[in-house]
């Protein structure tokens, strides 16, 4: 049976409607288009069957199938829309308001049966954060954080609450994904110069710290993301702060930390300094990507130990993507990047294509793993609204814009069920069916005296390249001592090559430094180790400045420290000349 083709909900000023997915990219007319500007939000379930829209007047639920409207709910103002995993409970909210008099608002959170049109319970939710109470994929837990507890039901029976979590100023909690036993990650910030921390509880033990499975406690953290992998044997927690102290980032500080159920905890070490822009953990449950530092940002992929396992090198990304079958990964940069996108193939580490997908604000992969699309929706943007479908090999397969003075507001697949749409071995050629007409790079002003010279590099940084952090035996990652060796290794060679190059040039005048060096080449100890430490540590500082010099003489621009450096080599070489005297 051929599987089915993914439908792409789309909302905007020109209405809500349906648009066929690959390969027909047509509207589909069996949904009734939804005209106007009134629709202010629209939501699947989690298998595909349903979907919800707010038109301004009421809430209305159709089978995406028979496209025949099950249910209507009377609710004009909802602005945020959610169905529970199986599809039994539509969660609605509405901004909270009081009555002109002062007195207590009517409550504006409301979950109804989708078989019946019955409403269940209504809360009272004043906040848009976290408004959507929470499920198990069974339905078997639902729970809401109220006033420092999390509230638990059993069964979608919201009449009594069966178990509550007290936990002074919980702010956060994220309940794991998959089967029973269900477990939970709650986060308490510090204060008063208590760390903050995330302590990971299995559904209903909540007898105090000694019952949780994991404890991870930090400080620097005025908020956290918590990812759940999708067998809930493990949470990734950036942690980040609002403002850097050191300075370095005007985007705060962020740390990585891992916590496993069975009680292991560790915090990621990241290569270069900067935010995280993003972590997301693999499908396989085994492997996360984690995009951060300074840019030109690097991402890496890390194993359940922490340790590296391929490091894709440096790039303008900030945002990770894997496929929904796990063989494929985008690196993406939004934002104020320009929208490159490296689609790379995770099993093989390949890299596939490099389409640019400039000015866009979303991004999302199609239930197939095969096709992405990219949309510019307002109001982050309100010119150039519209979006493109894309198939991973880089050619765009279908390009829609909206009228001039339209806008788009936002798009969605239709979600499936895992195992609907298999892994398909990765190819690298599919025939474009629209024309990519991506603006090109607009080339830097060169004066008139310089350009029929040719273009020198002018790059601020050096990309480094991709690296697999494997041992070149076995699968096993090289651990950081292996690393570091690696490196030393491999730094020798360097050395040997480069002396024997030297070897077989011309004799020439030998400069000051390279005088004191040679005069120093045999080795004389003083018999204090401490005095031979220095002596070599010296040495290799003058080294290291000669490097600089040659550097600069063959015209490279040398940077404030490198200068400074050079600056000290006169000071240098006397307390050489005195260590060398008192031996």
């Amino acid at each position: 049976m051929a599987p089915p083709t993914p439908l792409l909900a789309v909302r905007g000023s020109e209405g809500l409607y349906m648009v066929n997915g690959p390969p027909l990219f047509t509207e589909n007319t069996a949904f009734q288009r939804e005209s106007g500007k009134n629709s202010k939000v629209f939501a699947f379930s989690k298998d595909g069957s349903l979907f919800a829209w707010c038109n301004g007047e009421q809430v209305n639920i159709v089978n995406v199938t028979s496209h025949e409207v099950l249910r209507s709910f009377d609710q004009p103002k909802t602005v945020c829309l959610e169905f529970s995993p199986k599809s039994s409970v539509l969660v609605t909210w509405q901004p909270y308001t009081t009555s002109k008099d002062g007195g207590a608002g009517v409550p504006n959170l409301q979950l109804f049966d989708v078989n019946t049109g019955k409403l269940l319970k209504s809360f009272i939710q004043k906040k848009m954060q976290n408004w959507c109470p929470c499920w198990s994929d069974d339905e078997s837990i639902c729970a809401r954080s109220v006033n420092n507890e999390l509230h638990f039901f059993e069964n979608n029976n919201f009449s009594t609450i069966a178990n509550k979590l007290h936990l002074q100023k919980v702010t956060d909690f994220v309940i794991s994904p998959g089967d029973q036993p269900t477990k939970v990650a709650v986060y308490v910030p510090g204060s008063k110069g208590a760390p903050s921390f995330v302590r990971l509880y299995q559904y209903p033990n909540f007898g105090g710290p000694q019952s949780a499975l994991a404890n991870k406690s930090f400080f620097k953290a005025d908020k956290v993301t918590m990812l759940w992998n999708s067998k809930a044997t493990a949470v990734l927690v950036i942690a980040s702060t609002e403002v850097d102290k050191t300075g370095a980032s005007y985007y705060g500080e962020q740390n990585l930390h891992y916590i496993a159920t069975n009680g292991e905890s560790a915090v990621v070490q990241l290569p270069k300094n900067g935010p995280i822009y993003d972590a997301t953990w693999s499908p396989n449950s085994t492997e996360f990507c984690v995009v951060y530092g300074f840019m030109p940002a690097k991402a890496t992929i890390f194993n359940l130990k922490c340790d590296p396992v391929f490091d894709f090198g440096t790039g303008p990304h900030n945002a990770a993507y894997y496929s929904p079958q796990g063989h494929i990964l985008v690196l993406a940069g939004f934002g104020n990047l320009n929208g490159q996108l490296d689609v790379w193939d995770v099993k093989n580490y390949k890299l596939i294509s490099k389409p640019q997908a400039s000015d866009s604000t979303y991004f999302a992969w199609c239930p197939d793993g095969e096709h992405i699309v990219t949309a510019t929706c307002s109001p982050r943007l309100r010119v150039g609204n519209g979006y493109k479908i894309w198939h991973y090999t880089g050619p765009v397969l279908y390009k829609y814009e909206v009228q001039q003075n339209a806008e788009l507001w936002q798009v969605a697949w239709q979600p499936f069920l895992d195992g609907v749409f298999p892994a398909k071995a990765v190819t690298h050629a599919v025939p474009s069916k629209a024309p990519n007409d991506e603006p090109k790079a607009a080339q830097a002003y060169r004066p008139p005296a310089l350009r029929n010279k040719p273009v020198t590099s002018s790059k601020l940084h050096e990309d480094e390249p991709p690296q697999n952090m494997r041992s070149k035996n076995g699968d096993k990652p090289l651990s950081k001592t292996a690393l570091k060796n690696q490196r030393k290794h491999e730094a020798k060679k360097v050395a040997k090559q480069e002396a024997r190059a030297e070897g077989s040039q011309e004799v020439t005048p030998a400069s000051p430094v390279q005088n004191a060096s040679q005069n120093a080449a045999p080795s004389i100890t003083s018999g204090d180790p401490e005095v031979d430490k220095k002596i070599k540590n010296l040495k290799k500082k003058l080294k290291a400045i000669e490097q600089l010099k040659d550097q600069a003489a063959t015209g490279k621009q040398l940077e404030k420290n490198q200068l400074e450096k050079i600056q000290k080599e006169a000071a240098l070489l006397k307390e050489l000349e005195e260590l060398e005297l008192g031996v």
